[in-house]
């Protein structure tokens, strides 16, 4: 016995699966109450809180730069080796070192691909010593 849906009863039902994903999305604070800093473990940090699901939104705080505080910034590597290698050729700079501050830098996680996330200040520095970085692969959810 086949069930069969007409094309209105289909386009409801993928409204409302639709529905569901977008309003089960999260808001995450990368780093918690750490925040985006230099000398945090970033991917301990997403092995902890993952799974990402799609249109969950990762927040990045950080303070301005000043004499005391080094500057931070967010870019989006293109690929593995990139992100392996803190190789900033190719990769699209999110957010410069003033939009940390107050509710910070907010990305969405739009599509089911590795999200490649690094700081390249200091000329990779603080990627390169293996810590201001860490990759997001959002999911489906396949749940309310």
């Amino acid at each position: 016995m086949a069930i069969t849906f007409g094309k209105g009863s289909l386009l409801l039902l993928l409204t409302l699966v639709a529905t569901l994903a977008i309003s089960q999305a999260e808001t995450i604070i990368v780093g918690g109450s750490e925040g985006w800093r230099y000398g945090y473990d970033y991917n301990d940090w997403a092995a902890k809180h993952g799974p990402f699901y799609i249109n969950d939104t990762l927040v990045f705080k950080y303070p301005p730069p000043s004499d005391t505080v080094r500057p931070h910034n967010v870019y989006l590597l293109p690929n593995l080796y990139s992100f392996l290698n803190c190789d900033f050729r190719g990769a699209t700079l999110l957010a410069g070192p003033n939009q940390g501050e107050g509710y910070g830098f907010s990305y969405v996680l739009t599509e089911v691909r590795p999200n490649y996330f690094a700081s390249g200040e200091g000329n990779g520095d603080d990627c390169k010593k293996g810590m201001m970085k860490f990759v997001a692969i959002p999911f489906y959810r396949l749940y309310p």
